[in-house]
């Protein structure tokens, strides 16, 4: 009836009568905090309790509205779903919690309906899309580019147990700041060259070129030290994204600029020996996949 007469004290009541009841101070919290955040300006909730309540309350929420197909849709959103979905985002972001969303959307419809959430992929799939739009709309009104984000989410999404949010902004982070560089910039130029060459020869000939590159095969020296640069900045890469030190795997990158730049002045990619054309093409697409371990690089624009 308090609540009824006055709205705003939804939870803050149920603190106080918790409180008075004898429960632990951290139910009586949660109780309070778990509607958090209602709006953009409203704080998260950062006590554990607090935190897990309010993440189940809302992907309970998310998890049954998507199994009957009610989302949003257009500027409609009569159930607050996406202020639900923004909720569940910035808890985690400014709790730096490093959870797998994905497996919690999973776990969620498997108790919800008491099924293997397979039965459900296809709606889990476009639940865990809805929570990267609301990613991409909460790092854009603190100023991270767009684009930036979609290179960042798309290896993220990619890995196995899916997008960490957290993770995906130190990538945001440390890509922002490497394409601020003269290297970055002219290494982003490079590797746009590379994949209209590859996209192209790819078309031609319907053959996705994947593979090690043979050594062998290298006659010229630019193309042998962009190999040894590749090569060095492969492993440097591989070690530094697995302490997630994403700056550090940038600046391993930044080396192939220079190296890229000599082999497109000096090195003719299409020759007429077929063997030594898809050596160097192969050679183009070893710095593609070693670039998209880092962030889809064809997403950035520029």
């Amino acid at each position: 009836e308090m609540v009824y007469e006055f709205p705003e004290l939804q939870g803050v009541m149920g603190r106080y009568y918790a409180l008075e009841a004898g429960e632990d101070a951290s139910v009586a919290s949660a109780i309070a905090d778990h509607y958090q955040p209602q709006g953009p300006s409203n704080p998260v909730p950062t006590d554990p309790v607090s935190i897990a309540v309010a993440l189940a309350d809302k992907l309970d929420t998310l998890v049954g509205f998507w199994a009957i197909d009610e989302k949003p849709t257009g500027s409609k959103d009569p159930f607050a779903l996406r202020r639900a979905a923004l909720g569940v985002v910035r808890i985690l972001l400014e709790n730096d919690l490093p959870l797998y969303l994905r497996y919690f959307i999973e776990a969620h419809f498997e108790a919800h309906f008491e099924v293997d959430y397979l039965k459900f992929a296809d709606k889990a799939d476009n639940l865990e899309a809805f929570f990267e739009d609301r990613l991409e709309v909460a790092l854009k009104s603190v100023g991270k580019r767009h684009d930036l984000v979609t290179a960042a989410l798309d290896v993220e999404t990619g890995r196995d147990g899916g997008a960490v949010y957290t993770r995906t902004v130190k990538r945001v982070e440390a890509l922002g700041a490497f394409l601020e560089t003269e290297d970055g910039t002219n290494l982003l130029a490079g590797y746009k060259r590379a994949t209209n060459i590859l996209r192209a020869e790819e078309k031609k000939t319907a053959e996705t070129y994947t593979g090690p590159v043979n050594p062998d095969l290298l006659s010229e020296k630019p193309e042998q030290d962009l190999h040894s640069a590749l090569t060095k900045a492969t492993a440097k890469v591989e070690a530094a994204l697995g302490t997630e030190s994403f700056d550090k795997a940038m600046a391993a990158m930044a080396p192939l600029r220079g190296s890229l730049d000599t082999f497109f002045d000096h090195v003719t990619v299409n020759v007429d020996d077929s063997a030594i054309r898809r050596n160097r093409l192969l050679l183009l697409a070893s710095m593609r996949d070693a670039l998209a371990n880092v962030a889809d690089f064809s997403r950035i624009e520029g």
